[in-house]
């Protein structure tokens, strides 16, 4: 008896799948894309409409013609890729690459689901639809205009500063972002200010309020400069009467926040678990495709690239049975809360990440998942959960305390205090986050306060932090660059390819050919690096998907004045100078060793290259941290660097002494 054949992207997923599914059905990988542009070669016809130049990969060719012996026997080709563009345009590939074209149109299938559960592959089977060709073209103009832009761009850096280099259209603009915060915090001048806050008493409660009115008027950030002003404050304040003017008490209540995107869970996840964005959509691939539990796979979560916060009914059904049932009427809503997505693009039919069941609790699978695996399912699982349950309610109190004298300069200084306590959890009894309780006294009007202290304090004004990777995806998104499958990919390629390094472990900077690469494209290239260009680019492949435009004519409107552009560039632009004289001799050659910039930052080289081959890292002096080295006692602790860029603490004696740490050595210390 022939069987159905259903190709899917991964073995896990296929093996996944296979466990719904009866003896009619065979399942197979096609590890991932089976056809894809030549890395030799650009593989575009930029003179006949761009036509691309597909071909199987050497590696993906064994699995091709596996899948092509299993097709000839199958009764039916079930093509079940993921639902978004890249999943189409896999489906698509597998088509021309098993020779399928030919087939009648009822023995290929194409279905799609959201999540890997029982009940969603057979939905699925039973609602086959046609192969989506819009969302084909909106994937094979991306990876054009990718490799137009890469292959194009690239050898001209590799002319005018040296070779290796590459340049691509998101993550050169990713790389801007971050040359230009690097360039405002160097640029940065701080500001002083000052702020006053006072000790206040009533019976055996104190409290602390801050200077917030100087004459009626309300003092913004920077109205006290400087010691003198608040010097002069605090002296006319020393005898003057403290007297309640005002209080105010109300409810306040917070929301929780949608269910998470693409963005959101990368964002989300960084912030409280550490996880990078490449880590957190590898461990959510494992999650969604399928996780032992001992019954066999099942898919935890349902698909992870989605810009949508879209719920399905049968979600927001299964969350108000389960919080109803397992944490308490009083924490179940009346009627469920629906999200609307508000990001350009996104797909509304789509769902956002959720768990296939959230009767699945995170301690339920805990035994079957591995650390990482368990956080962030359990950051998934609440935020799910909390968005179906009630708000959190605060009592918050506002109290304005007059200040007045007869020697006061002006009519009267206000201080205000504000406090509030928790009066019902709500969500955040599943998804707790970070707030602060604070309880005032009860204060009524025209009640006196004692004065205990006045506090002057001096401030400076901080510069822009520099992004982290949580907020480089957030500022992607706002701007509409790229889309939520290219945010991880894009900030692990800016780090391979050395134009941006990690600092203190967290954040993102610009290493020096970061800064190189950026100017010259900023300068010659501006449009490429152009926030809206970009995002007007993402714009029209969005209408692409819609079928509002055909795909070739957006590549040419882009390509044939960028060609004219990159022509006349190679022509004006000088190469640019990666070399320092020094005074140092080459041991080798004796002629003068010369700093170059490489990519891995600048090092020394001998002048004579290629004739003599020397080379060496420039040696400077490590950063202490004024600690002796807790191995031998007898060394520093210095702050070093991989080849990569990532820091860590080690000792001064090295080599005689190897102690070396990622973490703090201080931390552990004060934690010990």
């Amino acid at each position: 008896m022939k069987k159905s054949l259903i190709i899917v992207e991964s073995p896990t997923k296929s093996r996944t799948i296979s466990r719904f599914l009866g003896s009619n059905f065979v399942v197979e990988s096609s590890y991932g894309h089976v056809r894809d542009l030549p890395r030799s070669k650009l593989g575009v016809d930029v003179e006949n409409n761009f036509e691309p130049q597909y071909l199987i990969p050497r590696k993906a060719a064994p699995n091709v013609k596996k899948l092509k012996a299993a097709a000839q026997t199958a009764e039916k080709i079930i093509l079940a890729t993921d639902e978004d563009r890249e999943g189409e345009a896999i489906a698509w590939h597998l088509i021309s690459a098993l020779g399928l074209e030919d087939k009648p149109g009822d023995k290929i299938e194409r279905i799609v689901f959201h999540e890997i559960t029982k009940k969603a592959i057979e939905e699925a089977l039973k609602k086959p639809r046609d192969l989506d060709m819009k969302l084909v073209d909106a994937q094979q103009a991306r990876r054009i205009l990718d490799r137009l832009v890469g292959y194009k761009l690239s050898p001209f850096l590799w002319k005018k500063i040296y070779r290796g280099l590459s340049a691509g259209r998101v993550q050169s603009v990713a790389v801007r972002l971050i040359v230009e915060r690097e360039r405002e915090i160097q640029e940065f001048k701080p500001e002083e200010y000052w702020t006053i806050s006072a000790l206040l008493k009533k019976n055996k409660d104190e409290f602390i309020a801050g200077l917030a009115k100087i004459g009626g008027e309300a003092l913004d950030k920077f109205a006290i400069k400087n010691s003198r002003e608040a010097g002069e404050i605090v002296k006319n304040l020393e005898d003057a009467e403290w007297t309640v003017e005002n209080v105010e008490k109300r409810a306040v209540s917070k929301n929780p926040s949608p269910p998470f995107t693409t963005s959101t869970l990368q964002q989300e996840a960084f912030r409280r678990l550490g996880f990078s964005a490449k880590q957190t959509m590898m461990l959510a691939q494992q999650l969604y495709e399928g996780m032992e539990l001992g019954e066999g796979p099942v898919g935890l979560i349902t698909y992870m690239r989605t810009d949508s916060v879209n719920l399905s009914e049968e979600s927001l059904k299964e969350a108000s049975g389960f919080l109803k049932k397992e944490v308490g009427e009083k924490y179940a809503l009346p009627s469920p809360r629906r999200f609307k997505t508000k990001s350009k693009g996104a797909q509304e039919a789509h769902e956002a990440i959720r768990p296939t069941d959230p009767w699945r609790t995170p301690e339920s699978v805990k035994t079957f998942l591995d650390r990482r695996q368990y956080r962030l399912y359990e950051l998934i699982w609440q935020r799910f959960i909390a968005t179906q349950m009630p708000q959190a309610i605060f009592d918050s109190t506002a109290v304005e305390i007059a200040v007045t004298s007869n020697q006061l300069p002006v009519t009267k200084y206000t201080f205000r205090a504000t406090g509030q306590t928790l009066k019902f959890d709500g969500f955040l009894k599943i998804y707790p986050t970070k707030f602060a309780e604070l309880e005032l006294p009860d204060l009524t009007p025209q009640e006196k306060l004692e004065l205990k202290e006045l506090k002057p304090e001096q401030h400076f004004t901080e510069p822009p932090p520099r992004y982290n990777e949580a907020s480089l995806v957030k500022t992607l998104e706002k701007y509409g660059i790229g889309r939520p499958s290219t945010y991880a990919p894009t900030i692990s390629t800016i780090q391979d390819r050395g134009y941006v390094e990690r600092y203190e472990r967290r954040y993102l900077r610009p290493a020096e050919i970061g800064f190189v690469v950026n100017d010259m494209l900023v300068e010659h290239f501006p449009e490429i690096v152009d926030i809206q260009f970009t995002a007007k680019m993402e714009e029209e492949l969005d209408e692409i998907a819609e079928g509002k435009r055909p795909w070739q004519p957006v590549i040419r409107e882009f390509y044939e004045p960028f060609a004219k552009h990159l022509e006349q560039k190679y022509e004006e632009v000088e190469k640019h100078a990666v070399t320092e004289t020094t005074d140092e001799i080459c041991e080798k050659c004796g002629k003068p060793m010369v700093i170059k910039l490489g990519r891995f930052g600048k090092f020394l080289a001998c002048s004579g290259f290629p004739e003599c081959k020397n080379a060496k890292p420039i040696k400077t002096a490590p950063e202490t941290i004024d600690m002796k080295c807790p191995k031998c006692v007898e060394g520093d602790i210095v702050i070093r660097r991989t080849r990569r860029g990532r820091m860590f603490f080690g000792c001064s004696r090295y080599p005689e002494c190897d102690f070396a740490s990622w973490t703090d050595p201080r931390k552990e210390k004060t934690e010990k």
